[in-house]
C-alpha cells in the first residue's frame, strides 16, 4: 500500500532571488560618503552591513569581487593608514534598499599605537551603537588564523549578535589552500564563532562569491526570508 504523499516542499521562487540575481544586486553598489568620524556618518533607515578585518586579510579585495567593481573599495598602499568609514549604497533604479559600510582594516604594525587604539575605539562604537546596522562580515587570512583583535571584536559585538545582528566571516583566500588545509581552517573558524557562519572565500577563483551575496542580500532583506 502506498503511503499518502507528504506536505509538497514550499517553492523557493517566492523566498528571493537566485544567486545571479543577489550577485547582480550587489553590482549595484556606488560610493555614497567617507566619515572620518561617527557624528559624522548619516543618519539612515535602511539595512546596514559592515565588512570589518585586519589589514592585509583582503577586505578591499573582497568587496570589489562581491560587487563586481575594481575600485570601488580603495587598498591604500599603506595597509592601515586609511581611517575612515566608506559607505556604498545598493539599489536598483538609483533607490537605495541597503548600504555596505567599509570600515578600516586595524592591526598594522605601521600605524602609531595612539591611531590604533583612537580608531579600534572609534569602530566599537560603530559597531555597538549603530542603529540600522544588520550584519556584520569579517575578513580572516585561513593562514594567520584569527588574530587577537579579531576576538576582541568579536567580544564588542557578541552581545548584538544574540539578539540578532548576523556575522559572517569569510576565509580570504582561500585557493592558497588545499583541501586539508580548508577543511581545518574551516572547523577552528566555527569553533572561534562559537558556530557562527563561516564560508570560505577567494577573489581570484571567484569561490564563495554566489553563497555570500544570496546570504547578504537575505539579510537586506528579511522579510523574504
Amino acid at each position: 500500500m502506498n503511503s499518502p504523499p507528504g506536505p509538497s516542499a514550499p517553492s523557493t521562487s517566492t523566498t528571493g532571488p537566485s544567486a545571479a540575481q543577489a550577485v547582480s544586486w550587489l553590482h549595484t553598489a556606488r560610493f555614497l560618503t567617507t566619515a572620518p568620524r561617527l557624528e559624522h556618518l548619516p543618519e539612515l533607515e535602511v539595512p546596514e552591513i559592515a565588512f570589518v578585518g585586519r589589514s592585509n586579510a583582503g577586505k578591499s579585495t573582497c568587496i570589489n569581487t562581491l560587487t563586481q567593481q575594481k575600485r570601488l573599495a580603495f587598498a591604500s598602499k599603506t595597509p592601515g593608514r586609511t581611517q575612515a568609514i566608506n559607505l556604498f549604497s545598493l539599489g536598483k533604479q538609483g533607490v537605495t534598499d541597503a548600504v555596505l559600510a567599509d570600515l578600516p582594516g586595524y592591526g598594522y604594525a605601521a600605524v602609531p599605537k595612539l591611531d590604533k587604539l583612537r580608531w579600534q575605539q572609534v569602530m566599537a562604537n560603530y559597531l555597538v551603537t549603530r542603529p540600522n546596522l544588520v550584519g556584520v562580515v569579517m575578513m580572516v587570512d585561513p593562514r594567520h588564523g584569527m588574530t587577537e583583535l579579531d576576538e576582541i571584536l568579536l567580544e564588542v559585538i557578541r552581545p548584538r549578535v544574540e539578539a540578532g545582528l548576523k556575522f559572517l566571516v569569510l576565509l580570504t583566500k582561500a585557493d592558497k589552500l588545499n583541501r586539508s588545509e580548508a577543511n581545518k581552517a574551516l572547523s577552528i573558524a566555527r569553533l572561534q564563532t562559537a558556530g557562527g557562519e563561516v564560508k570560505l572565500f577567494s577573489a581570484l577563483k571567484k569561490q564563495g562569491v554566489e553563497e555570500a551575496s544570496l546570504l547578504l542580500w537575505h539579510w537586506a532583506h528579511p522579510e523574504t526570508a
